[in-house]
């Protein structure tokens, strides 16, 4: 997998909450700025999530684009939002927006590696506890993300 997918500068917390769209906004702003994705980025994961939700259970949501999309993918890259007063998505609460742009087949272990993680409620309590960005990046590093 591509080092470095994910920096300290990608990961944030906010103490409030946001609507789906201002989150997943968010996300693609985030992945836009670290090079990885084209302004276009954001129209692909609205087009993603009118199609199939990208909620996964667990407070977590992972927004991303379509497979008619990869041209505005640059690299690999995630980013990590934690919205302390939740987002509503589409009726579920979501704590963590993890935005993902995976160039070529790249997405597919990011994935992967982001499910188990949050399969694991001790982790998502631990990753909801961090109280710095810094903190929380160090702990989704740890999971080898």
């Amino acid at each position: 997998m591509a080092r470095d997918v994910l920096s300290i500068g990608q990961v944030r917390i906010h103490g409030g909450s946001a609507s789906r769209e201002e989150a997943m906004k968010e996300a693609a702003d985030i992945l836009e700025a670290a090079g990885a994705v084209t302004g276009a980025y954001f129209d692909a994961m609205q087009q993603r999530e009118q199609t199939v939700s990208t909620y996964m259970g667990n407070e977590l949501a992972i927004p991303h684009g379509t497979n008619d999309t990869k041209d505005a993918i640059l690299e690999s890259a995630l980013s990590v939002v934690r919205y302390d007063g939740g987002v509503d998505w589409d009726g579920e609460q979501v704590t963590f927006v993890v935005g993902i742009a995976g160039k070529g087949d790249e997405h597919l272990e990011i994935l992967s590696q982001i499910a188990i993680l949050f399969s694991d409620e001790d982790e998502v309590a631990k990753l909801k506890t961090a109280s710095t960005p810094e903190e929380l990046f160090a702990l989704v590093s740890a999971a080898g993300v």
